[in-house]
């Protein structure tokens, strides 16, 4: 195998690993209050609970972009010689990327799904809101304590 075909197989593997690195996934929970103090203040009573819609969705680059490149990198490779050839493969990685991730994301269904906003009042006079996917058996002025941002009647 020569040179180029090497450089042009590395730049395609770096560049399919440097875009799956990129994705991030994110909950959809909110404190407004520092949970460094929660040990200490995490107490109170529940002020409100309101049904909200929370959405799903995956917001990185997913598979799309992934197969894109290595498709527009494999088709870059098939172009030109020497430094052409190497810049072609980079081109076609990051062209595809760009493409498959668009693709994917122009297919993707938007999920949204009921949870539950949950309102407290804490102890120490702090509000806080959690959402939560579910509220089992908590209603509007129960007793409860905050713990890593779910709520349980106490």
């Amino acid at each position: 195998m020569n040179i180029c075909k090497q450089t042009a197989i590395a730049v395609t593997l770096a560049a399919s690993a440097m875009l799956t690195a990129c994705g991030s996934s994110s909950q959809s929970t909110t404190a407004a209050y520092p949970t460094s103090q929660e040990v200490y203040n995490n107490y109170g009573v529940i002020e409100s609970i309101q049904v909200v819609q929370v959405s799903s969705e995956n917001k990185g680059p997913g598979a799309g972009a992934v197969v894109g490149g290595i498709v527009g990198g494999i088709l870059g490779n098939q172009v030109g010689g020497g430094l052409g050839n190497a810049a072609a493969t980079a081109a076609g990685v990051v062209g595809g990327a760009i493409v498959g991730n668009n693709i994917e994301k122009n297919n993707r269904t938007q999920q949204s799904r009921e949870a539950y906003q949950i309102s407290v009042r804490l102890d120490n006079g702090v509000y806080q809101s959690v959402v939560q996917d579910n509220i089992v058996d908590l209603r509007v002025g129960n007793r409860i304590y905050v713990q890593n941002n779910h709520v349980y009647r106490n």
